[in-house]
């Protein structure tokens, strides 16, 4: 595995430290007046999800993994589980539900993921950028209220609220970010 220099360390870099794999949160580069630069890292753990702080000086050596990527189907949840299948060997593999943390609703029947193992562990899983979600309930459509840059709530079939432009009724299918989970557009 590649050894990288503590200020070579960025945000999404899979690290392992103390004898874990470490995902970097949140980088910061600190320069004090006094002594060398350093780099201030969050770390989460990717098998229990718990959160460390290390301080990486330039001259540190760090091991930095690869994860491989493979796109898997999502079949079912049963116990907090939620259960994936490789399309080409029909492998299934069963991740925790707290992995995708907020993003969970967005999750639908069939839906392809991205799942990240380390050797053949699955460690993570990434939703579609861009996911189709239909508009439970928001106020009604008022003509000439197009003027302004303004924003209406809305609840999805999910359950998730996000704001959206006026022009967009109830029923209607819409295109959620879900890095954001924000509006992107009509379907």
């Amino acid at each position: 595995m590649p050894k990288i220099n503590g200020n070579e360390i960025r945000p999404g870099n899979v690290l392992e430290h103390n004898g874990g794999l470490w995902s970097a949160v949140k980088v910061d580069h600190v320069k004090p007046g006094k002594g060398g630069a350093f780099a201030q890292v969050e770390l989460r753990n990717l098998r229990n999800g718990s959160k460390l702080n290390e301080r990486f000086r330039s001259a540190d050596k760090v091991e930095r993994v690869r994860l491989e990527q493979k796109d898997m189907q999502f079949l079912f949840e049963s116990d907090g589980m939620l259960t994936f299948m490789d399309a080409e060997t029909y492998e299934q593999v069963e991740l925790p539900a707290e992995i995708l943390g907020e993003r969970r609703p967005f999750l639908q029947d069939g839906m392809t993921i991205t799942v990240e193992f380390h050797e053949s562990e699955a460690l993570n899983a990434s939703l579609p950028q861009k996911v189709t979600c239909t508009v439970a309930e928001t106020e009604p459509v008022v003509k000439g209220q197009t003027a302004a840059n303004s924003f209406k709530p809305a609840v999805l079939d999910n359950g998730v609220k996000v704001m959206v432009p006026p022009f967009v009724g109830q029923d209607e299918e819409i295109v959620v970010n879900t890095e954001t989970m924000e509006y992107s557009e009509r379907a």
